[in-house]
């Protein structure tokens, strides 16, 4: 592991870098547009650009997010940096699961499930494997429990929007 991921793993868990980290936000959608989502994150954790339909609005929505592999899937997590509200595409997934993760230069369609119990609870070691700072996020949570979701490749390609 890098210097520069394991300090950022290490700075994670303060609280003026989850402030700092949505503000980036934005910066780091460009950059993974802009790369086919070949750069997210810096390069320095493994991160997809997921692409949502908004339930409001019916339109796509696209954000950056943090990954783990399991098996075929993708596992992401709606942590929102601990704040006691989920975040917008976590909300999404759950009014419609057909989504789209564009990860390293492919887009690929996915359907997304949100997970509990103890396949839950496997599922968030692998996370906070990943980035141990979900462990402090889940305590900011305001007794939220964070969402964890499997993406899992769709198997009709249209399926996803």
């Amino acid at each position: 592991m890098s210097r520069l991921r394991q300090l950022t793993r290490s700075l994670g868990h303060r609280r003026w870098f989850a402030r700092a980290g949505r503000f980036l936000v934005p910066a780091d959608r460009l950059v993974g547009r802009l790369t086919r989502g070949r750069v997210v994150a810096l390069g320095l954790m493994p991160s997809l650009i997921l692409t949502t339909t908004g339930r409001r609005s019916g339109q796509p929505r696209s954000n950056p997010v943090l990954y783990v592999r399991d098996g075929d899937a993708f596992v992401v997590t709606g942590s929102n940096w601990g704040r006691p509200q989920p975040p917008a595409w976590a909300l999404n997934l759950l009014a419609d699961p057909a989504a789209t993760a564009l990860v390293r230069g492919r887009s690929i369609a996915v359907r997304a499930t949100a997970v509990t119990g103890a396949e839950r609870d496997r599922l968030w070691e692998l996370l906070v494997a990943e980035w141990p700072a979900y462990l402090t996020y889940q305590r900011r949570a305001a007794g939220r429990e964070i969402p964890v979701f499997r993406l899992t490749p769709a198997a009709d390609p249209t399926a996803a929007g």
